[in-house]
């Protein structure tokens, strides 16, 4: 690591690490405060940077870290304005009465701001304008409003139980745009070609959200396949390493070089193009950035990854919404219209809230990326009576902004989830 800076500040100074991915732990740190770290390997692979080892001892940072003394000093922004073929890791330690930045990458310096940060929000949002403009972010459209599968149905969705809820949305004049199919519709990751007999007919699901005037969405995680999969067992050559476990399986990556997965890719994305789907939620991206030896030597895991998730694009076509998640964060600026900012509010068997507010952390700590990097995700409202924390977890989802986006079974909304969904939807509180 080289040192960048050695800055004097007072006792309550502040630094921001920003996590690699959608699912990084990324707030702001006191000097006594515990830093997020992988207590497993598992968690190293799908939470952080794999490749990268974590501090033990400072704030980690991947592309961006800012340093607010809080003494009368200068806040100070440590960043790269390229994250197309490299993303350094910068880190910041407490030594002393001072903070000394560190980074593993020679032309990561302290920015220049058009105007110097008063505060580290300030310092933020300015760093999130310049980026967004050098990246050419797509930003300017409205806000999604979405229904999705995931909170309530998880992998066992079922066509029906779509159509059911495309009629009962109409029946309640809730003002949805898009309805989003989740994980469940198709084998899974490394078979997406495949139907699923247990889901029924995708055809007729699509049908009816089209139908019914909104827009048609669908779950995807293209960069990844399980280990037993057929496309990893028939192209071995296709695979990168360690991805963590979903699914029962041991995941990989894909080599998104590869002449053969791009034609791999190209096949899916055309096939869900042409269903007349156009709302994607890419999912598990993270997948094709690991590090690993590729067809294209001369690329890396960051510039890998960008011209995959360019191909699905240039696939889907200008007009597509796409939406990142478990992406990392500053490569795929430009290239996608929305981006999950945290972890997922709970999983299957969290449904009475024992999990706690997983993703309240991060979803407001990225919330200056809204309109400069993209349209923020901040996950699900989920609004039925059984979900213990729905109060805590709606005075989050309405104050953040980006999608507003609910996943609930519509029939099992009492009164109170009603109105909550109704105030996500006006964009407003309740």
């Amino acid at each position: 690591m080289t040192v960048l800076d050695e800055i004097p500040v007072g006792p309550s100074a502040r630094v921001y690490g920003e996590g690699w991915q959608s699912w990084s732990p990324t707030t702001w740190y006191s000097r006594n405060d515990r830093v997020h770290r992988p207590q497993e390997q598992w968690q190293h692979a799908m939470r952080f940077r794999p490749g990268t080892e974590v501090a033990t001892d400072a704030v980690q940072g991947e592309g961006l870290l800012v340093v607010d003394p809080r003494d009368g000093g200068a806040v100070r922004v440590f960043g790269t304005l390229d994250a197309s073929r490299e993303v350094p890791t910068i880190r910041a330690s407490w030594q002393g009465d001072s903070i000394v930045v560190e980074t593993d990458a020679e032309q990561t310096a302290s920015m220049s701001l058009s105007r110097a940060p008063e505060t580290g929000a300030d310092a933020l949002t300015s760093f999130g304008d310049r980026f967004g403009e050098a990246s050419d972010a797509r930003v300017g459209g409205a806000a999604p409003r979405v229904w999705c599968t995931w909170y309530q149905y998880f992998e066992e969705v079922r066509a029906s139980d779509v159509i059911e809820n495309v009629r009962a949305i109409d029946a309640a004049g809730f003002d949805v745009d898009v309805v989003q199919i989740d994980d469940g519709w198709s084998l899974g990751a490394g078979e997406w070609t495949a139907p699923n007999p247990r889901f029924g007919s995708l055809p007729d699901a699509v049908s009816a959200i089209l139908d019914s005037g909104r827009r048609a969405g669908i779950w995807v995680a293209p960069f990844s396949v399980g280990a037993s999969s057929s496309v990893a067992r028939e192209h071995p050559d296709w695979v990168l390493g360690d991805a963590g476990r979903n699914w029962g399986d041991d995941m990989r990556g894909l080599d998104l070089t590869h002449p053969g997965v791009r034609d791999y890719l190209t096949r899916v994305f055309t096939e869900i193009r042409d269903r007349g789907v156009d709302y994607v939620k890419l999912d598990f991206l993270y997948a094709g950035a690991l590090p690993g030896r590729r067809h294209d030597p001369d690329a890396t895991g960051v510039s890998a990854y960008r011209s995959g998730l360019a191909l699905i694009r240039e696939v889907m076509g200008d007009d597509a919404f796409l939406l990142g998640c478990g992406a990392p964060l500053l490569p795929s600026v430009g290239l996608v219209d929305a981006m999950r900012v945290a972890g997922d509010t709970f999983h299957e068997g969290g449904e009475d809230g024992s999990q706690g507010l997983r993703g309240r952390m991060s979803v407001e700590s990225r919330a200056w990326q809204d309109g400069r990097l993209w349209t923020n995700d901040p996950d699900c409202l989920v609004a039925r009576p059984e979900f213990a924390l729905r109060e805590e977890w709606a005075e989050v989802v309405l104050a953040a902004p980006g999608i507003r986006g609910f996943s609930d079974r519509i029939a099992g909304l009492d009164d109170r989830g009603r109105e909550l969904v109704r105030a996500l939807l006006a964009g407003g509180a309740a």
